[in-house]
């Protein structure tokens, strides 16, 4: 049996240039590493990040060589679900907010990867082996945000992401099918003068006057890229962000639910957006169901409603409130949960797409689970960011 032998942090910048985690688990037969992310668009339910008061990692890099790591030394870096109880046990809060969720995953991950590398097996291969979930698709839709806004931008759409979905069966097309977009989207932008600013996630952003606007450009860039019947749009609201005293605020209009329910019916119906993530703000669960029994054709998927979480998952598939969920392993905290939260959503008949965050690193981690579990989708970002196009890379060295 290997053990773990130590366990380092060290604080590095994510693609926002704002600090984060490197997490280092050694064991006697290999080790491993994970760069942990940190979203701007974060639900109230998640795990909480520890961080310093001026945003430093001081505190979390203190928490896991001083508390986290005495406890894990000498425990077996295959029993993943050990060690993550082991961890859960030692936070003792409802959301990690005293050992910080970030603290967790960087463990939890690193762990994985230093188990696998012990196995002389890939990454994908040893988290076959800590679940069983049923897959969605070979290939999973790629959810691209290629024009940015909410609090992943500044200046731009009050509507967070613009995304393409794709819709081909092969990585390497449907990561093609994107590029195409994208680069017709940068000439329509250079013909209309439009000069933008790129949002967190390495979308463009430009200002709007009507929510229709930058819908009615990615379609037109959809169009010039010949791509109709293999790219449709998608939405991320991120509603709570926009939400304040009982209204949804878009624009300076104000909105009710059955106000955004006929503009998301309009938008449907104009632009052919398929795929609506976070419609409403993340406790109206009666608007997501009653969203969709409005549009059943539209996939709806659950983020701040759900947050990685078994339960919210469970309950919202039982009000029948979405049809795909988020999955990002550090808003729950550990990878064990990750994977419980993946197989609640498939038995209950729910899709899973995995998710990137806003501030981003380097590495590749989510092109792992995505191949692994046969996920529904992969939301990574636009393919020009560095960040963004490695997970995209590593999907594609596992599908070729």
């Amino acid at each position: 049996m290997s053990t773990i032998r130590t366990i380092s942090a060290t604080e590095i910048l994510d693609s926002r240039k704002k600090p984060t985690l490197r997490v280092e688990v050694t064991t006697d037969a290999g080790s491993g590493s994970f760069d942990v992310p940190s979203g701007a668009s974060t639900g109230s339910r998640e795990a909480c990040e520890l961080r310093d008061a001026q945003g430093a990692m001081s505190s979390a890099v203190r928490a896991i060589h001083e508390e986290i790591a005495p406890a894990l030394i000498g425990m077996d870096p295959q029993d993943q679900r050990a060690i993550d109880a082991r961890m859960i046990e030692l936070d003792g809060t409802e959301h990690k907010s005293r050992l910080g969720g970030n603290s967790l995953i960087g463990i939890s991950i690193a762990t994985a990867r230093a188990a696998a590398q012990s196995n002389s097996v890939p990454l994908h291969e040893h988290l076959k082996t800590l679940a069983t979930i049923p897959p969605s698709r070979a290939t999973p839709h790629l959810f691209v945000n290629l024009i940015n806004g909410g609090k992943h931008a500044s200046g731009g759409s009050p509507i967070q992401e613009h995304q393409i979905v794709t819709l081909a069966l092969d990585a390497h097309e449907a990561l093609e099918h994107a590029m195409r977009t994208e680069r017709a989207l940068a000439d329509i932008l250079t013909e209309k003068h439009i000069l933008p600013a790129h949002g967190d996630e390495g979308g463009v952003v430009f200002p709007v006057s009507t929510i229709e606007e930058p819908f009615a450009i990615l379609a037109e860039a959809i169009d010039a890229a010949h791509l109709n019947d293999q790219v449709v749009i998608g939405v991320d609201a991120a509603a709570s962000s926009f939400y304040e005293k009982g209204s949804y605020a878009l624009l300076g209009v104000p909105h009710s639910s059955d106000d955004l329910l006929g503009l998301y019916a309009s938008l449907s119906k104009s632009f052919n957006v398929q795929f609506l993530e976070d419609p409403f703000e993340e406790n109206s669960l009666v608007a997501f169901s009653e969203l969709h029994h409005a549009l059943p054709s539209l996939t709806i998927i659950g983020d701040d409603l759900t947050t990685t979480n078994p339960r919210s998952i469970k309950a919202a598939a039982e009000a029948n409130a979405i049809s795909a969920v988020i999955i990002k392993p550090n808003q729950i905290g550990t990878l064990s949960e990750t994977l419980d939260a993946m197989a609640m959503a498939r038995s209950q008949n729910v899709h899973c797409i995995v998710s990137h965050r806003s501030g981003e690193t380097m590495d590749d981690f989510l092109g792992d689970l995505s191949v692994a579990f046969g996920v529904f989708g992969l939301k990574a970002g636009a393919p020009s960011a560095p960040e963004r196009a490695i997970k995209y890379k590593r999907l594609l060295e596992l599908l070729s």
